[in-house]
Formats: C-alpha cells, structure tokens, sequence
C-alpha cells in the first residue's frame, strides 16, 4: 500500500485470504526501512494491535472492495475488482463503456471518428458532474465516511457510485453538524473522544487523506461552485499532488477572484512575488498532518487568532513568520482588519507562537511547527539557525514522528547539512546525538539572531533561556495521541 512516500507491506494471516501488517515500511526518500509504529503519530505507550487490510485499506486503496469476513469460519474470502484505483473507482462501472468501444472500433475509419464525436461516451465523467457530484466521487474515499450497518457493504461493497449522491449511503462525518446527524451520537456516547483522532476542536480535519471533509467546510464550496476538479487533475498532472497545470500558482484562486489579479498586493500586504502573497499560503496554511509532514489543510480559512486560541490550530502568520509571537498576529490583524484586538494569555505575549506549539504543545502542534522550522519559506521570512537548539531539543521527543521531522528539519540549518541522526535508535543514542547537535549549534559562526531574540528563547547575544525552554517542555501537552492519517 502506497508509492510515493511510503510504503507499507502486507502478509498472509493464514484465515482465508487475510492480509496483516508487516512490521516495518519502506521511505522512499530516506532510501530505509523503519518500524511501522514509528512512523506515525501514536501513542508511544499504546499496544498496536495487528492491523487488517481486509477491513481497512481495502476500503479506498482497492477498487471494487468486498472485505467478506466470514465469522463462522473465521477467514476472510475477500474479493475486489482491482489492487488500486483503477477507471472504476472514479468513473463507475465501465462495461457499456468498454461494450461502446469495442463496437466503434468495428465501423469503417469515417462512421467510427463520427461516432466517437456523437455518442456518449456511456461512463461517467466527473467534468459532466455539477461540483456537489463530482467532489463526492473523490470524498467517498477522501473523507471521514460513516459506514451505516444496513448497507451491508463488508459483505456486499459498497452501494455508492461515481455520480450518485454519496450523503444517501455513505455520509461524512462532520462534526460541526452533529445536530444533523443523530446517527453519529451513540457512538460518541461510547467513545466520547474518538473524533480527536481526525479533527480539531473545532470539528475542522487536522490528518491527509479526508481533503473531502475540509472542503465541506469552505465557503467556496458551499456558497460557490469550488470542487476538487478546481485545482486537481487526475490525469494531467505531476503524481505528487495531482495539482493541475497551473494551480501551483495563485491562479488556483484568481479563477474565481478576477478582480484582484491586477492588484495582489493591496490585499496580501506582502510583496507581489513574496511567500506572503501566494493565496495558500495564507489560506490553506499546513495545518493538517500524514506522511511524516505538514499537508495543506483544504477548509478555505483566513488567518484568526482566536480560532487559535481556541482549537489549537496554528494560524497561518505564525508558520510563517516563525519568530513572532501570537500577541504579535494579534496586533497586526486588528490594524488590518479594524476589529479590536485578540488578548492572548502571557505564554503567547512573550514567546514566538512556533517556539510553543514545539516544545508546549500537543504531539500534533508538535509535529506541524518541527516540518515549519524546515519549510522554505518560513525561513526566508524568519531567518534561520536559531531554529537549531529549539529542533535539538525535540530529537528527545516521546514520538518517534516528530522526532524525525525534527531531524528533516534540522538538517536545513546552517551547519547541519551533515549532521547524521536515527530517530528510531535507543534513548541513550539519541540523547549523545542531541548533545552533538547542540555543539554543532554552539560552533556554528553563520547564526543570524533574530532582530527580537527574546521569543525564540535566545537573548541578544544567542544565549539560551534554559529556564523558559525546561519550564516549556515540563508544561507540555503529553495527552496521548493518535493521528489515524
């Protein structure tokens, strides 16, 4: 199960057709091998138990799944159409297609090229779909899909396709309509804090692969006729992302925003070719997590510090501007906007916002700020070295995910491009290694100290504030956690 980045093996369970996890994945890009448990944000404490294909990633990575468990016999006899996602899986069912061309492809060279202009091409096409249908064929996989006993589907599939209403079999889960789907209270009744393991407080998604459920939320979407075929191309596009051409630029927004293309920087307030001018950047920031890095989340939102405050999620000002506080944000909104400003508690009045969510935060926030402290653009606009001792002290951290973007982070830095780390070794290795990269900190002459040291724990000399860093990493949000990407 998947190319691009990792790459998670399976073995015959020996009880029909079952398939269970192997132990360890591939990294594509490390060019390794690792634990599987390590590569994820989960509970270090947590006992993993052995994970099923059968009943889980057949769902979206398969076309045409039938898990078909069979309880009596305990095995499974599981069926599928195909090991991927095949035409099918967007397009529908595909015989009369397949019927239509076979039966062209038998007229004379004129009556066929006619044909083929004339009729239909008998399947669905998600262009021909209104942006509600067609969002749906690619939400029946990515989104937080409520699986309603009556359909059967373990035995049967699933009864959705491409091109039907999807909230008629397979709703999404929303958590900000729970008043809307009573179907959903029960199981919350059980397990009060399942939807931590997918959503922000505020009931926004914060893993990959649910896109489907941000963009239920954007009014872009609701009020206007945004979907996925917006800015994505399954078929003329680079693998990674599937963005169309073109949509890496600000003319995924300017398509429908016309009227400010001729003055961006009049509603930016930033450069015209600057990171703070490109509309996701401010927009879509990275605020969701998969894949051992930040993702785009894809609700459509503006920067606001008291959507912070309250849920959690970092702002997009405050992953850019790494080395600014929240009460900084704060005071800058409010002259934007003419609203009155957002009191924020003392924490965020002296300390840059990045610097807490890494050492402060929750397992998540931990793992979002660690992937910005690498993140180009927000070391063009923050500056970089000072980052070093903050990621230091997160190769110590308890997930072994975050200690690994840490180190991805690290390496960026000046002085540590080849500085050698295995976030998966054994605590007295890594703590020599934390040790060694706070020496390569201390040697290295490149350093810039931001103009303002005091938030990035630093004084004006780049001395450390050990006492603020400890008394931060003693508060820190140790909630156990689990991120089902």
């Amino acid at each position: 199960t998947g190319s691009h980045h990792m790459q998670v093996f399976w073995l015959p369970g020996m009880m029909g057709n079952l398939q269970i996890g192997f132990p360890f994945s591939w990294l594509v890009e490390d060019q390794r091998w690792a634990p599987r448990n390590s590569l994820f944000i989960r509970d270090p404490h947590m006992v993993i138990t052995q994970e099923n294909w059968n009943m889980n990633c057949i769902r979206c990575h398969t076309t045409g799944p039938q898990p078909k468990p069979n309880k009596a016999e305990q095995r499974f006899d599981s069926q599928i159409a195909d090991l991927g996602i095949s035409c099918e899986a967007c397009h529908g069912p595909g015989q009369n297609h397949v019927d239509r061309q076979f039966r062209l492809g038998k007229l004379p060279e004129a009556a066929r090229r006619q044909a083929l202009k004339s009729e239909p091409l008998a399947i669905v096409q998600l262009t021909d779909l209104d942006h509600t249908r067609s969002t749906q064929v690619c939400g029946s996989c990515h989104g937080m899909k409520w699986f309603d006993k009556s359909e059967d589907w373990t035995a049967h599939g699933f009864s959705y396709r491409p091109g039907d209403d999807l909230a008629k079999t397979t709703p999404i889960i929303q958590p900000t309509q729970l008043d809307k789907q009573p179907w959903l209270k029960p199981v919350l009744e059980k397990n009060p804090d399942i939807l931590d393991d997918f959503f922000w407080p505020d009931g926004h998604i914060r893993v990959t692969g649910r896109e489907y459920n941000g963009l239920l939320e954007s009014p872009c979407h609701q009020r206007g006729a945004m979907s996925c075929l917006s800015c994505h191309s399954m078929h003329k596009s680079d693998p990674n992302d599937q963005l169309a051409r073109g949509m890496r630029s600000n003319q995924a927004c300017l398509q429908c925003h016309e009227d400010m293309a001729d003055d961006i920087t009049s509603h930016t307030r930033h450069a015209a070719n600057s990171a703070g001018s490109n509309c996701y950047n401010c927009h879509m920031p990275h605020t969701s997590y998969g894949l051992l890095k930040a993702i785009r989340g894809h609700t459509i939102e503006s920067p606001d510090v008291a959507t912070t405050l309250k849920t959690g999620r970092p702002n997009a000002c405050n992953l850019c501007h790494l080395d600014k506080t929240l009460d900084w944000t704060a005071e800058h909104l409010a002259k934007r906007t003419g609203k009155p400003k957002v009191e924020v508690p003392p924490i965020h009045q002296n300390t840059a916002a990045s610097a807490v969510w890494l050492l402060n935060g929750d397992a998540g926030q931990r793992a979002l700020a660690a992937w910005h402290m690498g993140w180009e653009p927000a070391m063009i606009a923050s500056g970089s070295g000072w980052q070093s001792p903050l990621l230091a002290d997160t190769l110590t951290d308890p997930y072994s995910a975050v200690r690994y973007i840490a180190h991805k982070a690290l390496v960026k830095q000046p002085g540590f491009l080849a500085y050698k780390y295995d976030f998966v070794a054994d605590e007295a290795k890594r703590l020599a290694k934390q040790k060694e990269a706070m020496g390569v900190w201390l040697r290295e002459q490149r350093i810039k100290i931001p103009l303002s040291a005091g938030p990035v724990l630093l004084n004006a000399q780049g001395v450390r504030d050990v006492d603020r860093v400890q008394t931060l990493i003693r508060n820190r949000d140790n909630r156990p956690m689990r991120l089902r990407e």
